[in-house]
């Protein structure tokens, strides 16, 4: 077993890398979960703004919570649209986050491993105790022989987003042509312990390609007038062309090193106007996400259980749609279209009040493409609730 940190200093090494044989990039729109085995401490969520100990495949991020995380309108993957990362809530108890196979590799042979981060976390934002993510990798053997493992270090945050690419370098032992990538978060989830992740590379180390050396035919020459040749005054040789005398052509890959940032350009624009004081100021919960068929979808909301005085206002891609709102057994209805041309929508409930018995408590009744959901709903004066709707792809 190889144990040590990913570093940001080359390492040498008597071979060439390919492009890389095997990328996880997870894929765009809703993709089978990555994971082959349900993580102890973590589940996943279909949104872009996973709490605490959740995570998701999302092409991007929008106004998490309460602007804390950066706004992200794409993954790293370049030309991939709507393409997703990994975004990773840390929970708060350390461990395993993805555990996946890797299958197609040759056995006896050297790869460098590689892998994009982003700590998501902006750092203008304010915490009173900082956690870091600080990932363990590991490359086990399916009897379960740890062969590898590396470690990133704290993920820093920055004042704009920030991908940095990690990478090391492994063998695989000489039967194994198939391992387990397992990574663990070793901080416990806090404030500044969040982060996105993509484009898992593994590019095989090949040996350069040698010279083909050229001869010259001698000239015809008669036996009765042989043809002496005369040592030629030597040259000096410009050192360029010094290595480019040797029988070995070294190929060298793109410029690159173990570790190296890219910074993100910040967009220019908000995907939806700039929300109100009340979603700033409490914590938007994602509840449901749905994906339904193009067409107008009909939403019902009722007060759950007895019927206590509860309001609610509505927001809808932060804009006030309904405001105090009285909950009782008659619905409150709204109708949002759901076409390319309005293909996302959120929805947020705010509780006005938490009537005779807290919290505030209602049931939303969705309607969309023939399908009926149903969704229990409870805020309060510090926590919103927010239902996502999308265009199916």
């Amino acid at each position: 077993m190889i144990s040590f940190a990913l570093q940001s200093k080359p390492q040498t090494a008597a071979c060439v890398f390919n492009q890389p044989l095997i990328t996880f990039h997870f894929g765009s729109g809703i993709i089978r979960d990555v994971n082959t085995d349900v993580p102890l401490n973590y589940e996943r969520i279909r949104g872009y703004c996973p709490n605490d100990g959740y995570y998701s495949y999302t092409p991007y991020t929008n106004d998490c919570f309460n602007r804390h995380w950066f706004t992200l309108t794409d993954d790293h993957t370049p030309g991939d649209v709507d393409g997703n990362m990994l975004l990773v809530n840390s929970s708060y108890y350390t461990g395993i986050f993805l555990k996946t196979q890797v299958t197609g590799l040759k056995g006896g042979t050297t790869y460098e491993f590689g892998v994009w981060l982003m700590n998501v976390c902006n750092l203008t934002s304010t915490c009173p105790f900082v956690l870091l993510p600080n990932i363990t990798i590991r490359l086990q053997t399916e009897t379960g022989q740890t062969i590898a493992q590396f470690r990133t270090g704290e993920i820093v945050r920055h004042e704009v987003p920030h991908w940095t690419q990690h990478r090391a370098i492994f063998t695989t032992p000489p039967s194994e042509t198939s391992l387990t990538l397992i990574m663990l978060n070793n901080n416990p989830g806090g404030c500044g312990n969040d982060f996105a992740l993509d484009d898992i590379t593994f590019r095989e180390c090949v040996q350069p390609t040698p010279l083909v050396t050229s001869t010259t035919k001698a000239p015809n020459v008669t036996k009765k007038q042989p043809v002496v040749l005369k040592p030629q005054p030597k040259k000096s040789i410009p050192e360029p062309e010094k290595k480019q005398s040797r029988n070995v052509q070294i190929v060298k890959p793109q410029k690159d090193s173990l570790a190296y940032s890219t910074p993100v350009v910040k967009p220019k624009a908000q995907l939806f106007p700039p929300p109100p004081p009340v979603l700033r100021s409490r914590e938007n919960t994602v509840v449901k996400q749905i994906d339904a068929e193009a067409g107008e979808i009909t939403i019902n909301l009722y007060d759950n259980g007895e019927i206590d005085g509860d309001t609610i206002s509505i927001y809808h891609n932060n804009v006030l749609v309904m405001a105090h709102a009285r909950l009782s057994q008659k619905p409150i209805t709204i109708r949002i279209p759901v076409d390319p041309s309005h293909p996302h929508h959120e929805l947020i409930m705010v509780a006005e009040n938490l009537g005779s018995i807290p919290p505030n408590t209602s049931l939303m009744v969705i309607t969309a493409g023939g399908k009926r959901y149903e969704v229990f709903i409870s805020s309060n004066e510090q926590r919103n609730a927010k239902v996502i709707l999308n265009l199916k792809e």
